[in-house]
């Protein structure tokens, strides 16, 4: 197979016999090349990838030969590509994400190397943050100019932006929770936490369309942020499903049990009116 249309394939020297094992990339530069030598196949062997159909694990995702020709590895046990990502565009594969395909999120979380959590919960963080913010404006709307600038200096943006950050961080408590709680009753292992926790992370990515419903602001703003949450929820219900190799009635489960978790901090600290344009309140309290 050739290298056209590979997306960010890299491999590695050559052995005697002019065989390389390697792995694919959807980001150009993090791909890397596995030498198929004795020494090689221990590091293989820690570091399984995962075929994108039934989940197996597997050794390698492609082997290049001389001349930058691949072959595709097959899967020992459903007889089909490991990974046929490896040779497919990026933005491919962000549409099939988009889609929430299985084989798409399998891909990215098993098979590439994606450091982007950190900063991606960042922006879906400060996306929200000014989301809450400018609802907080636009409530309070006063034609004094000074007083908007003296309201713009306040910590109000902040401190919505740390109230954001504590009910993502009770969604995530409560699916853990829920996980930790379930995987023993079906005797099973626990859950892996820091994969499923970047699995959650990277699936939350839909939240960074907040930032286009406020700019394009239409009457139909309010069923744009519900169709977000929407949207939101179900990658985060693909993730969990294809991280843990669970059921959908498991998945589901554990997306209500953190919905529960937030929805009643949301509820605490309205009681304490310390929120102000909570995520639950932007998503259930609107009107079409």
């Amino acid at each position: 197979m050739g290298t056209g249309g590979r997306g960010g394939l890299r491999p590695g020297s050559g052995t005697p016999e002019g065989e390389t094992a390697g792995k694919g990339s959807t980001g150009g530069d993090s791909g890397q090349g596995l030498t198929a030598t004795p020494a090689a196949t221990n590091a293989l062997a820690s570091c399984q990838y995962r075929c994108i159909e039934c989940n197996q694990e597997a050794k390698e995702l492609y082997r290049d030969y001389n001349h930058g020709v691949l072959k595709i590895t097959i899967c020992k046990s459903c007889q089909k590509p490991v990974d046929k990502y490896v040779e497919y565009d990026p933005v491919i594969i962000l549409i099939n994400a988009i889609l929430c395909k299985a084989q798409a999120y399998r891909h990215i979380l098993f098979n590439t190397e994606i450091n982007l959590h950190g900063k991606l919960c960042m922006f879906c963080l400060l996306c929200e943050a000014y989301l809450r913010w400018w609802q907080l404006q636009d409530s309070t709307q006063n034609p004094d100019p000074d007083d908007f600038i003296r309201y713009a200096k306040e910590w109000d943006f902040y401190r919505l932006f740390a109230i954001a950050s504590l009910e993502q961080a009770a969604f995530f408590i409560g699916i853990f929770t829920f996980l930790w709680v379930e995987r023993p009753i079906a005797e099973e292992k626990h859950p892996d936490s820091v994969l499923l926790l970047k699995a959650l992370l990277l699936s939350s990515y839909g939240k960074l369309l907040l930032i286009p419903a406020v700019i394009w602001e239409h009457d139909y703003t309010p069923l744009c942020l519900r169709l977000i949450k929407v949207f939101v929820l179900t990658s985060n219900f693909q993730a969990i499903r294809v991280t843990l190799n669970a059921s959908r009635k498991l998945s589901f489960l554990a997306i209500l049990s953190g919905l529960l978790l937030e929805s009643t901090v949301v509820y605490l600290l309205q009681r304490m009116e310390w929120d102000v344009g909570s995520d639950c309140a932007i998503y259930m309290s609107q009107d079409f």
